[in-house]
């Protein structure tokens, strides 16, 4: 299951999975989004099924993990992606609502999905979750203060979980300056003012996380995560 998935590193982490043979949950707020990338996998003979969910509502992202299991069977991996950015965002501009809608579904959203895909997975005996942050709270831009409140209060809200439940292999990926349309606009402020966002000269592609994401959530790393457990 993908949420934030109807466009961007959602997307191609949704069209990655069903590659590798995966039964995808294509999930977005935004029918069209969604159902482009429903489409993008079936064209491509994969198998996916697109709920319309908004994470930031509790009852929702419960009613998209019944929907979930019901359709598959079980939930053994979830991708937690759904994200929302807008410019400025912090409290200070006085765009109170934007800053309110941004946190709530960041961070609310994340919640809401994590509470009801741990109770799923504990049930079954075990599965993956990965969720996405961001690399901008570490190089802290200020045009983006409320998003890099919001992104990485997600590294706080996932502390104590990992230890709560060892079945359930839980990751937070922090993705540099992706090549996304998201990101174009932001980029292209920041280097007019003097600011070097690439060390490389190349921005990250959607493809490269989606990789990192497959990565997580293969048998591979849980072999990985236990060898390392047993030596520390």
């Amino acid at each position: 299951m993908v949420t934030g998935a109807g466009w961007g590193i959602g997307a191609a982490t949704a069209l990655l999975y069903a590659a590798y043979g995966a039964k995808v949950i294509v999930s977005d707020t935004s029918r069209k989004g969604g159902k482009n990338t429903l489409a993008k996998i079936k064209n491509r003979k994969g198998n996916a099924t697109y709920i319309r969910t908004d994470v930031s509502n509790a009852a929702a992202c419960e009613e998209l993990i019944k929907k979930t299991i019901q359709t598959y069977g079980s939930l053994d991996i979830a991708c937690n992606n759904s994200a929302v950015f807008s410019d400025p965002l912090h409290p200070a501009d006085g765009d109170m609502e934007s800053s309110d809608n941004q946190a709530g579904l960041n961070l609310a959203g994340l919640n809401n999905c994590m509470h009801y895909e741990i109770e799923a997975m504990h049930k079954q005996g075990g599965g993956v979750i990965i969720n996405t942050s961001s690399i901008m709270g570490a190089i802290s831009l200020a045009s983006s203060s409320q998003y890099i409140e919001a992104k990485y209060g997600i590294v706080t809200l996932l502390q104590n979980v990992r230890g709560e439940y060892p079945a359930i292999h839980i990751n937070t990926i922090a993705p540099a300056f992706i090549d996304t349309a998201l990101m174009k606009d932001m980029s292209q402020k920041e280097t007019e003012g003097g600011i070097k966002l690439f060390p490389m000269d190349r921005n990250g592609t959607i493809q490269d996380v989606a990789g990192l994401v497959l990565w997580l959530s293969s048998d591979e790393t849980q072999l990985l995560s236990t060898v390392f457990n047993d030596t520390n």
